[in-house]
């Protein structure tokens, strides 16, 4: 806390508006802790609290917007590239979905305070068709909620965070060592993480022609086709492949029950 504290007394305005920015935009860098920083900066005279919030809205809002118009012409294409880092990527675009599935658009009022979700509800919300006018506003809403939040804790707690700053300091090695084998703990979890989820990273593929060749033969019995288009890109009007059934992606628990488990199943989505 404290060297970025001194960066932004230095820097000021331009390094929280380039932080945000970046996280805004997908970037692993901490939002929440430069805010924070900037909140404790105001405190201290450093800063303006207005000029700091107005930035840092700006910062959100260009990200988001950017990535809401990105996902709007890139669709799941760009989803499946902001979730290239984690371990299992179909769980981490299903998690968006399914919190837009469950709430709507009211997920943009906190998306900002959950890991994941935070990047990918812009472009989750654009390639959905969301209006651009209901976006910005609830992203508006939402962007401001989480400033002020973060702004507000260093502002209100800089003396605090001054004195936690001191005492990790004091601790010296015995805190670098807690933290490195941490991190070294983290990595470790990760990899496991990621050899456990390896097996999902690969996904059979099958040509249209081939398929629709085993459909016009005696195999078709023993086949069912699957529609599982996101909720953002399917409603009960839409057009299905024929004989294919409704998949509901963001509600598998149900679904897995009724499905057969002496057949082959193929699935398409978008």
């Amino acid at each position: 806390m404290q060297p970025l504290l001194s960066l932004i007394g230095r820097h000021g305005y331009l390094l929280v508006f380039f932080i945000v920015l970046a996280e805004s935009l997908g970037m692993p860098v901490p939002a929440a802790v430069a805010l924070v920083a900037g909140g404790a900066a105001a405190a201290a005279g450093l800063l303006s609290l207005t000029r700091l919030l107005l930035l840092a809205l700006l910062a959100m809002l260009l990200g988001d917007s950017l990535l809401f118009v990105a996902g709007r012409s890139m669709g799941w294409g760009l989803l499946a590239f902001l979730c290239k880092l984690s371990v299992n990527p179909e769980t981490c675009i299903l998690r968006s979905a399914e919190s837009f599935y469950k709430r709507g658009k009211a997920t943009l009022l906190f998306a900002k305070f959950i890991p994941g979700i935070n990047t990918m509800a812009p472009p989750l919300a654009g390639s959905m068709r969301m209006p651009l006018d209901n976006f910005l506003r609830l992203d508006l809403l939402g962007a401001s909620f989480y400033a002020t939040v973060y702004v507000a804790v260093g502002f209100l707690f800089r003396d605090f965070l001054v004195s936690l700053v001191r005492g990790f300091q004091t601790a010296g090695r015995a805190v670098e060592a807690v933290t490195v084998l941490a991190m070294i703990g983290y990595a470790l979890y990760r990899v496991w993480l990621y050899r456990k989820h390896a097996v999902y990273r690969v996904v059979p593929r099958v040509q249209v022609e081939e398929l629709t060749r085993k459909l016009a033969s005696e195999e078709k019995d023993k086949i069912v086709l699957m529609d599982v288009r996101s909720h953002g890109y399917y409603d009960a009007g839409t057009a299905r492949i024929k004989g294919s059934i409704r998949l509901e992606p963001n509600n598998l628990q149900e679904e897995l029950k009724n499905i057969p488990k002496d057949k082959d199943i193929y699935v398409y989505c978008t």
